[in-house]
C-alpha cells in the first residue's frame, strides 16, 4: 500500500509561534477523522517546511507528536526543509521505498505549487486531507458548484459534506457553494436533493474570485452581484467577460501562465470564479477599472458552511447594539455606547500625528526601519526579505508594550510568510476584540519600464513599494491602539474583553493572511466579539472635504450583517464624540456602507471573517467612487511607488481622525 504524505500548515493543522520560539499545532476539522480511518497498517509521513530558522525542525517535529500523537511513528518518512522544487518530494518518494513499500505514494497538501512538485516525483496528490482516499485510489477531484434547492440551507449541506468527500471553497449566497468534490461525493450530494455541477478537475490549480469593476454596459446593466439571482444569463455574461479578460492576460506573450488555460468555474459575486494552474500569480492581473481587493483567493474550509463566529455574533446584536462585557451592564457603566471620557483622553494622548508619522515612516522605508540602525525598507511585498525584517520588528514593537505576541505562519508561492497577533488578555473575559492592519505592499499600478523604455510588469525583487498609505498607516494606527492600551492598563484602567492587535499579511495576494487567520479562528471557535480593520487610512486629497469611509457590508446574511451594522455605528459615534471636543466641533464626514451598497464588500481583511460570520468593517480614507459616480478622494498613488509620507495625498491628520476613532472604538468595546 502507498505511504501518505501530509504537509503540515494550512493542510493538517493550524500552527502559531509562542513568545518562547516553541510551535503549537491545531488539528484542521476532519483531520483527525480522515487520519483515524487509516489505520497503524498505513504508513504515514510528512513533508514540511518548518521555515530557515535555527531548531525550526525539532520544534516542529515535537509539535507534530503532541497533536497527532501515534500517527506519525516512522522517522524514516518525516522530512523537512523547503519545497521549492521537487527535491524534497524526490527524497520522500525514495523513503517510501526504503521502507518498503513499493506503491506510487500519496501527498496531501493544500498549496497547489507543491502538488505540482509532488507529482512531477511520481506521487498522487489531493488537495485536501478528506481526499486522501480518492488520491490512493487514483480518482480525481474536481470543481463544482452546488445549487441548494428550496426548503435545504446550508445546515443541511453541510450534514451531508462532512461524512462525504466535499469540502467548500466559497458560499456565494445561501443558494449556491463552490466546493470541491469527488464524483463518489457528488452522488450523496445529489441522492440527498442537492445539485451538483461538476467542472474542471482540482489537480494542481488553486480556485480564486476576480471581479468585474468595469462599468455595466447596456448588455451587462443590472447584472446581479451574487452570481445566482434569477437573472442568469446576465451573470454569465458578465462572467464570461471577466473570464475572457483573465484568460487573456495569461495568453500574453510571455505571461506566466502561456500554455496553461484557466478553468472556468461560472458565475462569482461581482465576477466570475476561476482555477488557475500553479504558478500563475493571478493576483497580479488587473483588468480595466479594477478597484482594491479585486481579486480573492479561495481556501477550502469546512466551517464556512457552518460559520461559528454567527453564534458570537448573535450574541452581541442587540437593538441598543452591542453588548456591555460582564460586569458593566449597568446603565452607569454601559451607557450609551459612546466612548468614555477616560477613553478618549487617552486616545488622544497615545494616538497623534507625529506617533502614526514616525511609524509610517519607518515601515514605508522614508526613515530607518529601526531607530540607530541605517536599514531603510524598500517593499513589504510578500515575496521580499524586507518583509521578513518588518514581521520581527512589529513582533518585538508589541511585545515591548506588554502584549503577549504570537506568530501565525502560513505558506504562500513558497514563502513562509507569518501574521503577527499581540494581545492583552483578561481573566474571564466573555469575547475578544480584533483591532487590525495588513503589514504588506505592492506597486502592481506602477507602469514600468525595460532598459529599452518598453513597458513591463511589476517586479517585486526590484522595484519599491513603500505603501505608505496602503498598509502603513493602518499599521501604524495598531501600533498606536496598542500603546495606548498600554498606557491605561499602566495608570490602573483594565478592560472587562481580552483586546488582540492583528497585522495580517499577503494582504495583496487575494487576503491570503487574513484567510488563513480567520479559518483558524473559526476552526478553533474563538469568541471574537468584534474585528475593527483599518486599510488605507491617511489618503486625502488637499482642498476636498475630510470623509471616512465605514464598510460593514457583507455578502452573509444574518447575525453577522446586523452586528456589523452595529459596529459600523460605534465608530460613527466614536468619530462624532471626538469631533465634539474639537474647537468648532468640526470633523470628518462618516461615509457609513452596508449591505450591497458597501463598494468594499468583500475586497479587505475583514470579509475573511465574515464569511466565518464574525461582525467585522474596514475603516478606509474615502477610496471608492460614490454610486452617483463622483471620485473618491483619498489617495490617487495606489499600488504605485509615490505612495509615500511625503505624497501631497498623505496627510497623517486624518489618519490620526481615523485611528482615534477606531482605537476608542475598540476601548469601549472591551469596557474601558
Amino acid at each position: 500500500m502507498p505511504v501518505l504524505f501530509f504537509d503540515i500548515g494550512a493542510t493538517l493543522a493550524d500552527a502559531h509561534v509562542r513568545t518562547d520560539g516553541s510551535l503549537m499545532l491545531r488539528p484542521r476539522p476532519r483531520v483527525e477523522h480522515v487520519l483515524g480511518t487509516f489505520g497503524r497498517e498505513w504508513r504515514k509521513g510528512i513533508i514540511s517546511d518548518p521555515g530557515p530558522s535555527l531548531g525550526a525542525a525539532e520544534r516542529a517535529e515535537t509539535a507534530l507528536h503532541q497533536a497527532f500523537v501515534a500517527q506519525f511513528r516512522d522517522d524514516r518518512l518525516i522530512h523537512w526543509g523547503p519545497k521549492t522544487s521537487r527535491t524534497l518530494f524526490d527524497t520522500a518518494a525514495a523513503s517510501a521505498v526504503a521502507a518498503g513499500e513499493e506503491d506510487a505514494s500519496v501527498f496531501v497538501g493544500e498549496d497547489a505549487r507543491e502538488r505540482a512538485f509532488a507529482r512531477e516525483a511520481g506521487m498522487r496528490t489531493a488537495p485536501h486531507p478528506v481526499f486522501t482516499r480518492a488520491a490512493v485510489e487514483d480518482r480525481p477531484v474536481l470543481w463544482a458548484r452546488i445549487t441548494l434547492p428550496d426548503g435545504t440551507g446550508l445546515p443541511e449541506l453541510e450534514a451531508v459534506a462532512n461524512e462525504t468527500e466535499v469540502v467548500p471553497v466559497h458560499v456565494a449566497s445561501e443558494r449556491l457553494v463552490l466546493a470541491m468534490t469527488t464524483t463518489r461525493g457528488a452522488e450523496a450530494l445529489a441522492a440527498a436533493g442537492f445539485l451538483p455541477d461538476l467542472r474542471g478537475a482540482v489537480e494542481e490549480t488553486t480556485a480564486f474570485l476576480v471581479r468585474d469593476d468595469r462599468p455595466s454596459t447596456d448588455a451587462l446593466a443590472g447584472a446581479p452581484s451574487d452570481g445566482v439571482s434569477s437573472d442568469g444569463a446576465t451573470a454569465s455574461a458578465r462572467a464570461t467577460e471577466a473570464f475572457g479578460f483573465v484568460a487573456g492576460w495569461m495568453r500574453e506573450e510571455g505571461a506566466p501562465g502561456a500554455g496553461r488555460p484557466p478553468v472556468p468555474l461560472g458565475p462569482a459575486p461581482g465576477g466570475v470564479y476561476v482555477a488557475v494552474p500553479a504558478d500563475v500569480p493571478v493576483e497580479d492581473f488587473h483588468p480595466p477599472g479594477a478597484r482594491p481587493g479585486h481579486t480573492e483567493r479561495l481556501l477550502p474550509d469546512p466551517a464556512l458552511l457552518s460559520r461559528p463566529g454567527t453564534r458570537f455574533a448573535a450574541g452581541f446584536a442587540s437593538p441598543a447594539g452591542l453588548r456591555p462585557p460582564p460586569g458593566r451592564e449597568s446603565a452607569e457603566e454601559a451607557g450609551d455606547g459612546l466612548p468614555s471620557a477616560e477613553a478618549l483622553a487617552a486616545v488622544r494622548a497615545a494616538v497623534t500625528p507625529e506617533v502614526l508619522r514616525e511609524h509610517t515612516a519607518r515601515f514605508s522605508g522614508r526613515e530607518p526601519l529601526v531607530e540607530g540602525d541605517p536599514l531603510t525598507v524598500r517593499s513589504r511585498h510578500a515575496a521580499t526579505h524586507d518583509n521578513t525584517l518588518v514581521v520581527r520588528v512589529l513582533a518585538n514593537r508589541l511585545q515591548n508594550l506588554g502584549l503577549t505576541v504570537r506568530l501565525h505562519p502560513f505558506p504562500w508561492r513558497g514563502h513562509h510568510l507569518f501574521n503577527v497577533e499581540a494581545e492583552h488578555t483578561v481573566d474571564g473575559s466573555d469575547a475578544t476584540v480584533l483591532v487590525t492592519a495588513h503589514m504588506d505592499s505592492t506597486a502592481t499600478s506602477e507602469d514600468f519600464v525595460d532598459e529599452h523604455g518598453l513597458p513591463r510588469p511589476y517586479d517585486p525583487a526590484r522595484d519599491p513599494a513603500p505603501g505608505a498609505d496602503d498598509d502603513a498607516s493602518g499599521t501604524a494606527a495598531v501600533l498606536a491602539a496598542a500603546a495606548c492600551l498600554r498606557d491605561l492598563t499602566a495608570g490602573g484602567r483594565e478592560p472587562a474583553r481580552s483586546i488582540r492587535f492583528v497585522l495580517f499579511n499577503a494582504e495583496e495576494q487575494g487576503l491570503v493572511g487574513s484567510k488563513f487567520y480567520a479559518r483558524a479562528a473559526a476552526a478553533a471557535s474563538d469568541p471574537i466579539a468584534g474585528v475593527l480593520q483599518m486599510d488605507m487610512i491617511a489618503g486625502h486629497q488637499p482642498g476636498t472635504k475630510p470623509v471616512v469611509e465605514v464598510h460593514a457590508g457583507s455578502a452573509v446574511p444574518g447575525p453577522v450583517e446586523e452586528a456589523s451594522d452595529l459596529l459600523g455605528d460605534r465608530v460613527g459615534q466614536a468619530l462624532l464624540a471626538l469631533a465634539a471636543e474639537d474647537p468648532g466641533g468640526l470633523g470628518p464626514k462618516v461615509q457609513q456602507l452596508t449591505g450591497d451598497a458597501d463598494p468594499a464588500m468583500g475586497r479587505s481583511d475583514h470579509a475573511s471573517f465574515h464569511e466565518r460570520g464574525y461582525a467585522a468593517v474596514a475603516v478606509s480614507e474615502d477610496l471608492f467612487a460614490t454610486p452617483g459616480g463622483a471620485e473618491g478622494t483619498g489617495t490617487r498613488q495606489y499600488h504605485t511607488t509615490g505612495d509615500t509620507v511625503t505624497d501631497v495625498d498623505h496627510d497623517p491628520d486624518f489618519a490620526t481622525t481615523v485611528a482615534r476613532a477606531v482605537t476608542a472604538t475598540a476601548l469601549t468595546l472591551a469596557g474601558v
